[in-house]
């Protein structure tokens, strides 16, 4: 049987960054992996891409921008009826490299944008100047008619901040705002453990965002987080600005975690190795050594983490666990089982520890 292709394919194109962010989930470094595909390799990347019928390709890295054929590949994709967006720290954005972009059939940009303020943005992303580059870049993006969203990633220290950056993501005119739930896989567990929301927080931040939908004029998404989407359904948020039926399109809406599913998520790592998701990063195989599309149908794996009758523990016998599932990265960072329940998940109550959530 055929399994349906994912929707969103993420490429970490390179290992390069300009940056050295303290969370980076690629454990980026200033310069190129030894072992990145070629050019060669990425363009018969993008014909299995083309060939699987995927919905989204999401170029990232690194800096996919410190790459210099990075505009040649997705001018391919493009041309192979890919639609191409890129995520990016936004530092190395002007307008002459938004309209490059256009030209080569970007369709969107997502801004990293990790704080409210410079000082907390730069110590974040490990660069003076980081936030100001950022902003410059989303100027650029609006003044050359390139559409794009900012990604944020909320942990304790800016869990205060949320308010501000949402405003500035409207203020700067972005689409959407992805907001990250900090999730201690790559880097992260070596920098920033201590950053990660307590289920209180976690609770009290996913609550606060779906209030924040019914007013604010753009999209609010939240990655590695699949009970914002129940609780927006819980509290049958309406937007006053567009239609509820955009919320449908909300990572995990109705779906759950998305690692490995089909009409779901994988990523492509820089050497051609597959993940089910950037949170949950176990081998599924390699693309040099089987074809992307042999390895989204038959991996065992995959096979093990698309039924959620297999889910373990009290998500076994959640409620929520075909709309929710939990995020299976946390789980794996957190137990070492890619099936065990979402330690961050506050919604089965015999998971919480006394005093969690107030």
């Amino acid at each position: 049987m055929q399994i349906q292709p994912p929707f969103i394919v993420s490429y970490s194109i390179t290992t390069k960054c300009n940056l050295k962010c303290k969370h980076c989930y690629s454990s980026s470094i200033d310069q190129p992996a030894p072992d990145e595909l070629s050019t060669k390799e990425a363009l018969k990347l993008m014909d299995d891409l083309s060939n699987l019928g995927i919905g989204l390709l999401v170029i990232d890295g690194g800096e996919p921008l410190c790459r210099g054929d990075t505009l040649d590949i997705v001018k391919y994709a493009t041309l192979k009826g890919i639609r191409t967006t890129i995520g990016s720290n936004g530092t190395l954005i002007d307008e002459a490299m938004a309209k490059s972009m256009l030209g080569a059939g970007v369709q969107a940009v997502a801004i990293s944008l990790d704080a409210a303020d410079a000082e907390t943005h730069d110590s974040f992303r490990g660069m003076s100047g980081a936030f100001e580059q950022a902003l410059k870049g989303a100027e650029a993006c609006r003044a050359t008619g390139l559409p794009f969203q900012f990604n944020m990633v909320v942990r304790k220290e800016t869990l205060s901040q949320l308010e501000d950056m949402l405003q500035i993501a409207v203020d700067y005119g972005a689409n959407a705002a992805e907001v990250f739930d900090l999730v201690v896989a790559g880097r992260a567990k070596e920098e920033c453990q201590e950053q990660v929301l307590s289920l209180g927080d976690r609770k009290w931040a996913m609550e606060w965002l779906a209030q924040a939908q019914k007013d604010y004029p753009i999209v609010i998404r939240v990655p590695g987080c699949p009970m914002y989407p129940l609780i927006l359904q819980q509290k049958e948020i309406q937007p006053k600005h567009f239609s509820a039926e955009m919320l449908k399109r909300i990572p995990y809406y109705k779906r759950g975690c998305a690692a490995g599913m089909p009409m779901g998520y994988i990523i492509i790592q820089c050497n051609g190795e597959l993940n089910p998701c950037m949170l949950l990063q176990v081998n599924l195989g390699n693309i040099r050594e089987q074809s992307i599309i042999s390895i989204w149908q038959n991996s065992p794996i995959l096979n093990e983490l698309r039924p959620r009758e297999l889910l373990k523990g009290k998500y076994g016998d959640c409620y929520h666990k075909v709309v929710c599932s939990g995020c299976r990265g946390r789980a794996y960072e957190e137990t070492g089982d890619i099936m065990a329940a979402d330690p961050g998940c506050w919604f089965a109550p015999d998971l919480l520890k006394k005093g969690d959530l107030y």
